[in-house]
């Protein structure tokens, strides 16, 4: 008889967000991982509210055993002016539906610090899937110098890999929302693998999908289709498109089952400063060049260049509808 395999540990980092969401009850309905813990950022929202929707999210589903602990409320080189994404997904981050608050409490422990000792508990088997900007990480990264072995992958939603921004023509959000971070997170030697926009830009809930959630008796399906007005609008009126881009769902499915995408391995720094800040630039290593540049001697990662992007949507839809 063939051992079950081990379900994959994972820790969501998230800055709920309707695709956010979306991603933590794919998440909770996907058999293949284990959702160890929430930790929270800024991005979608300020920290406070997405640790008040992780909470939230957790109660709906039926799973407060899950810990939620809080991250930053800064950038990682302490900035304060942050750029958040109300217009995308309501002032209270999901469609503006007024829930009532919470019953359970963020525990008693920095994100960081909660990072860190999931790492050294079990040494290689966690993966953090980053759904918001990268600021726990790289602040674990910093005060645990281990912290980079020891996480078992770091897979995470972020950058525009040739391809254009979201925020503006350079920059895709999560990086924007704080560069410096995602640079060392990108350059830490952890086994990171990045999903850009172009490839969740190749993933699309449709006018006709949504129907569906809203015709079915999945309680996740059912709680999703009544947030997703504002992020429809937001869709149509930025992009003209009847449908909606899954990025968060997608990133969730690359920890799942990474067999979904293609990958291409190389070096990626970030640029911090300027109209390019949060580019993320990709180095192949084929070329080898004279001198030192800023990207010699740095640890490869790995970017998602393609998706099977109806079979990601199919498996989304699936965990959201059979709830």
């Amino acid at each position: 008889m063939v051992e079950a395999t081990k379900k994959k540990k994972i820790i969501i980092d998230t800055d709920p967000g309707i695709d956010d969401a979306m991603a933590i009850f794919v998440a909770l309905n996907s058999p293949e991982v284990e959702v160890i813990g929430l930790t929270t950022i800024f991005g979608n929202v300020y920290t406070t509210l997405a640790t008040r929707n992780a909470l939230h999210l957790l109660e709906i589903a039926g799973r407060t055993d899950i810990p939620v602990v809080e991250g930053s409320h800064t950038s990682f080189t302490k900035g304060t002016k942050l750029r958040v994404a109300d217009f995308v997904h309501g002032t209270d981050g999901l469609g503006n539906q007024n829930f009532p608050p919470p019953l359970g409490k963020a525990i008693e422990q920095s994100a960081v610090n909660y990072l860190i000792e999931q790492a050294n508990q079990y040494p290689g088997e966690v993966t953090v899937v980053a759904l918001g900007p990268l600021t726990n990480i790289a602040l674990a990264v910093e005060q645990d110098p281990e912290f980079s072995k020891k996480i078992g992958q770091i897979v995470l939603l972020g950058g525009a890999f040739f391809v254009n921004g979201n925020v503006n023509p350079a920059s895709e959000a999560n990086i924007f929302g704080d560069p410096d971070a995602a640079d060392i997170v990108f350059t830490s030697g952890a086994d990171v693998v990045a999903v850009g926009l172009n490839v969740t830009h190749q993933v699309i809930m449709s006018d006709d999908d949504r129907d569906k959630l809203v015709q079915s008796n999945g309680k996740f399906a059912q709680y999703i289709s009544k947030i997703l007005d504002i992020y429809y609008s937001y869709h149509h009126e930025s992009y003209n498109t009847k449908g909606v881009y899954l990025h968060d769902p997608a990133t969730i499915i690359a920890a799942v089952d990474p067999s979904l995408f293609t990958y291409t391995e190389g070096v990626v720094r970030v640029q911090t400063s300027g109209i390019t800040r949060g580019t993320t630039v990709f180095y192949n290593t084929v070329k080898r060049f004279m001198d030192e540049t800023e990207w010699s001697g740095k640890p490869t990662v790995k970017v998602a260049v393609t998706v099977d992007a109806p079979a990601v949507l199919k498996l989304v839809m699936d965990r959201l509808i059979n709830s």
